[in-house]
């Protein structure tokens, strides 16, 4: 297990884990011992002080490392940078979002009311779109991002975690047995995995169109976040 020094969210140095995966969930993705493992600290590792677990913490890093900025994400929004970009956020991206509305052009939608695969907004819209563990629920994933590429200005950013087993290739769960993210009593159409990402995760953003793809690294394998350049 891989320390932690600082919480790139908030820079908190106080962490506590809790378990977070299920029996039917283990089962249904066939995960290993070490799967679960990290797969647990990846949602249930979490900063006492702004609340954020690790995929939330990969995502801030992977947001600082796209921007060269030297801080935390809560000095990031305040910044000059972060005031002169525009951004949508596409669901709540779990604890990050409290932090990101402090940025002045942010945008967030949420599914029912918005479908990634059909977003509302002209081309050439924003610098940055944001999506955390979201992917996963929409059923043509190629298209969520194309979506998410088309509103982008030339040289925005597409930046968004996936939950991800790396020593997997992605498969389709169409025509299995119905699995859902959440909890064992949030079995709505909206938590439906539709696919379950491995390592060729990448690809995803190539085949939407995006011109170069690369992998932020927070933890490895519990906390990568994936950017697609326009």
């Amino acid at each position: 297990m891989n320390n932690i020094p600082i919480c790139p969210v908030c820079g908190g140095i106080r962490f506590h884990s809790t378990t977070v995966l299920w029996d039917e969930l283990i089962a249904d993705w066939e995960l290993s011992p070490d799967e679960v493992d990290y797969i647990n600290r990846q949602q249930g590792f979490s900063c006492v002080d702004c609340g954020s677990n690790l995929r939330s913490m990969a995502l801030a890093h992977g947001i600082l490392k796209a921007f060269d900025f030297c801080g935390t994400l809560e000095e990031f929004v305040c910044s000059d940078l972060a005031i002169s970009i525009k951004v949508l956020e596409v669901n709540e991206a779990g604890g990050l979002s409290p932090i990101l509305k402090k940025i002045p052009n942010h945008t967030l939608i949420t599914f029912p009311e918005h479908d990634m695969q059909h977003l509302v907004f002209d081309d050439s819209v924003f610098d940055l779109v944001l999506h955390s563990d979201s992917l996963e629920h929409v059923p043509d994933p190629v298209q969520g991002l194309f979506e998410c590429r088309r509103i982008l200005r030339d040289s925005g950013l597409c930046l968004y975690t996936v939950p991800l087993v790396v020593g997997r290739l992605t498969r389709s769960r169409s025509g299995m047995k119905n699995s859902y993210h959440g909890s064992t009593t949030q079995n709505t159409p909206d938590y439906i995995v539709r696919t379950e990402f491995g390592a060729d995760m990448w690809r995803y953003a190539l085949e939407a169109g995006f011109s170069s793809t690369r992998i932020h690294c927070f933890e490895y394998p519990a906390a990568l976040a994936i950017e697609g350049i326009k």
